[in-house]
Formats: C-alpha cells, structure tokens, sequence
C-alpha cells in the first residue's frame, strides 16, 4: 500500500474547522492520531463522511527533493482533531479512514479527549494571522492571558519575556505538543 500523503497543498490554518452548532457544543474533541505525512488525507476521508474535524496548519519552508518552497504544514504532525459524539458505530467508521493509526484513549467508550477551552485558543493563534510555530510542550512558566488585540482571552505560558517581546506557548496536555506565538508582552495579564 501506499502511505505517502502529499502535504503542500493543505487549506490554511481554521478552515479546516467546521461550523459548529449549539447542540454539539457538549460534544467532546477527540483526536486521532495518524501515519506520518497524512494528516490531510484522514481529514479529508472523514469531512466527506460529514464529521466535524479540526486540523490547524501554519505556513513553514518545506523541502521536496533540491528545490524548497513555502506550503502549509499540520500545526501538530501525525494527529488531526475531532468533535464528534462517539457511539461505536461511529468509533467503527471512523476506524476506517486510509491513513489513521487510532483514536487516542483506552478504547471506543474510553477515549481521551482535548478541552474546548484548548482547540479555541489553538483555533484563534492559527486565524490570527500572525507567525506561530510548533513549540516544545511546557509545564512550567507563568500562565497569561491576553488582555487586547487579535489574541485578545487567549491564555497560554509566558516563556520568554525582555522588556517588550515575549512568546505565548499553548499546550495540549493530552499530545504533550505546543504552538508558540511570539507577542508584545505589554498586552498580557496573569492569568
């Protein structure tokens, strides 16, 4: 079989992320981890399906054989995220997408899940527009939120801070992955 999933031509950051209603708002986000390179390839299996996917991708320089070019990659490599309601039959179908390696947690009625509160602020830092990268996960470091502009309640760790330039790192603890944004620390309250 053939695994290989080209990944430069994935949509920009968010528009991965259907429009969700308010009857599935208490629906958990669950994710899906996947073979290397085919984030986008799940994705697109299971959209078709009408489920509710989330897969947030940042522009970065990628090399493909001599030449290198700028496309958009996956935020976090090898997991796309979902917001479904898992009954079995749904767990099954979802099994089935080319690609996937599983859904992460015990088993179908035991899987793990990501908090809301997590996928907006990763949601926001993606459709702001400004330059985020993938960010070694955090524990430590002062919590903040910040106080205006395009990130304006998104709270994550201060990591670095000198008088004026800092970066925000948001985690999520289930894939133990972090995104960075570098920010004006002049913006951000503790949280």
């Amino acid at each position: 079989m053939d695994w290989a999933c080209p990944v430069g031509t994935l949509p920009k950051g968010g528009e991965a992320l259907a429009e969700v209603g308010v009857d599935s708002m208490s629906y958990p986000w669950h994710v899906l981890w996947t073979r290397s390179n085919c984030e986008q390839l799940v994705h697109d299996q299971l959209a078709a399906k009408g489920l509710s996917l989330f897969l947030p991708t940042v522009e970065a320089w990628t090399r493909r054989g001599a030449s290198r070019r700028r496309a958009r990659v996956p935020l976090f490599s090898g997991y796309v995220f979902l917001h479904q309601a898992m009954d079995k039959p749904t767990y099954l179908e979802v099994c089935k997408a080319r690609g996937l390696v599983r859904v992460l947690g015990e088993r179908w009625d035991r899987l793990a899940a990501v908090p809301a509160s997590d996928i907006e602020a990763i949601r926001r830092v993606v459709s702001a527009g400004l330059p985020a990268l993938p960010y070694p996960y955090l524990r430590e470091g002062q919590r903040v939120r910040i106080a205006r502009g395009p990130l304006e309640g998104v709270e994550g760790i201060l990591v670095r801070a000198d008088r004026k330039k800092g970066v925000l790192v948001v985690s999520v603890d289930l894939l133990r992955r972090s995104v960075a944004v570098q920010l004006d620390c002049t913006i951000v309250d503790a949280a």
